[in-house]
């Protein structure tokens, strides 16, 4: 019989998303998601697969964030300043 320091310990399983996942998520096309991420320094690839960045479900957030913050000064007439 295991004591309970003998157990194995379970990691918490990580979700990990491409850009395209995000955007199915978002419902936005992929272009405008793509644009976000590469624009924005602060969202970070969590991990790579090749060429393929790799996102945490953080992201998901973030880029949400970012595209509402770019539909209202986009509604508002604002030019936005890069």
């Amino acid at each position: 019989m295991q004591t309970a320091d003998q157990l194995p310990i379970e990691e918490p399983v990580v979700s990990l998303l491409t850009p395209g996942r995000i955007a199915k998520e978002l419902a936005v096309p992929l272009h405008r998601v793509l644009h976000i991420l590469r624009t924005r320094e602060h969202i970070r690839p969590r991990a790579r697969a090749g060429t393929i960045r790799l996102f945490r479900s953080e992201a998901v957030a973030q880029v949400r964030h970012e595209l509402n913050a770019q539909d209202a000064r986009r509604d508002r007439g604002e030019v936005a300043h890069a």
